[in-house]
């Protein structure tokens, strides 16, 4: 399967047999992505000062940015570690992309858009305050979400702002 883009071309979605630099133009351009992966079975995971918690089997987006260098590389990091291929936690998503529980479901990638924020907001509430957010005021970026309700939700942040 190949990655597919919405119908304004301001969504990739990547599933998990795509490779990035086919089905993104500039990978190292960067941009928002919402990672969506599942949660086999009971996790229970240290947070670093967030703590510890036990987090149930479910689907699960985390929302991020991939402005800096590499850009979506990222992505394809977070992708990496859950296939298994690397286990070295750095930020907080890595707590749970690192788990034997955790696989990779597909990532939205939105090319050159700064919406992290908007797309946090608009998801459903998340099970670990602060998660994600240490560097804005966002209650979480990790969210209980289907891939169905994250495309919701980003499709909605984008048309109510035409300018991304």
């Amino acid at each position: 399967m190949t990655g597919t883009r919405d119908g304004a071309d301001r969504v990739v979605r990547v599933d998990p047999d795509d490779a990035l630099d086919a089905v993104v133009d500039d990978p190292a351009a960067g941009g928002t992505y919402v990672l969506l992966f599942e949660l086999s079975s009971v996790a229970s995971v240290e947070v670093g000062a967030l703590g510890r918690f036990d987090l149930p089997a479910g689907s699960y987006a985390y929302v991020g940015s991939a402005f800096g260098p590499g850009g979506f590389a990222r992505a394809e990091r977070h992708r990496r570690h859950l296939a298994g291929d690397d286990r070295t936690v750095h930020w907080h998503v890595d707590s749970l992309t690192t788990r034997r529980e955790a696989s990779f479901v597909a990532a939205l990638l939105l090319p050159a858009v700064d919406v992290e924020c908007a797309v946090a907001r608009r998801l459903p509430p998340g099970p670990i305050d602060g998660f994600g957010s240490s560097d804005c005021a966002c209650r979480s970026h990790l969210s209980v979400a289907s891939v169905a309700v994250a495309e919701q939700c980003v499709t909605a942040v984008l048309d109510a702002d035409r300018s991304v």
